[in-house]
């Protein structure tokens, strides 16, 4: 039977090895694609790339310095926590976030943050994507910002906050996705104030 296999085969123009069933055992195992490989980790955005060259060009010192482009800047950050998470644990997790605005200072005492607010997602668009918590933090300072921050941005002992470096090791094992979004106040509009009826009866007397 396998002669006759190997004379059809040979009428085709395929091999000998072909027909063997130990053919595929001699495949180079890193030209099959393996479902396991992890994937290849997305570039940085434009945004990252920029902080990047500005730590680059001024050094970690000034990067991280207090009076480093100073404007309000807000740090929007997003948990989507892990199914096994309980309320319990939520409610430390931001408990311990919010303590944040206490305990991250600088080694001569200095506040870093200016605020921290935290909130659950209740909104019924439904493009949360699965993101159950939501915390506002707001510096006076790009070098304020960015000393917070910390690693994977500033990753030199001594110039990122302690305080939140523990935390992110605390939070990590809760949390199935994070999200941060970072941005300089640019613009302000509020509606305005509505003029008051004394005032307005007021400026009529003379």
């Amino acid at each position: 039977m396998l002669v006759r296999k190997m004379i059809a085969a040979a009428s085709l123009g395929l091999t000998v090895a072909a027909l063997s069933p130990t053919a595929a055992a001699l495949a180079d195992p890193y030209s099959l694609p393996i479902a396991t490989s992890p994937a290849t980790p997305p570039p940085p955005d434009a945004a990252a790339v920029a902080v990047q060259q500005d730590l680059a060009q001024v050094g970690v010192t000034a990067f991280t310095a207090p009076g480093f482009r100073p404007a309000l800047i807000r740090h929007v950050v997003l948990f989507r926590f892990l199914k096994s998470v309980t309320p319990f644990q939520k409610a430390e997790v931001a408990r311990r976030f919010l303590e944040l605005a206490v305990d991250s200072r600088r080694p001569d005492g200095r506040p870093v943050v200016e605020s921290i607010e935290t909130g659950f997602q209740n909104s019924g668009e439904g493009t949360d994507e699965g993101y159950q918590m939501g915390f506002l933090v707001s510096f006076r300072s790009e070098g304020d910002r960015n000393y917070y921050v910390g690693r994977p941005v500033v990753t030199q002992a001594g110039f990122f906050d302690p305080a939140h470096d523990a935390f992110k090791a605390f939070a990590a094992p809760y949390l199935a996705g994070v999200l941060c979004f970072d941005y300089r106040v640019a613009a302000l509009a509020r509606p305005p104030e509505p003029v008051k009826a004394t005032a307005a009866r007021a400026g009529h007397r003379k």
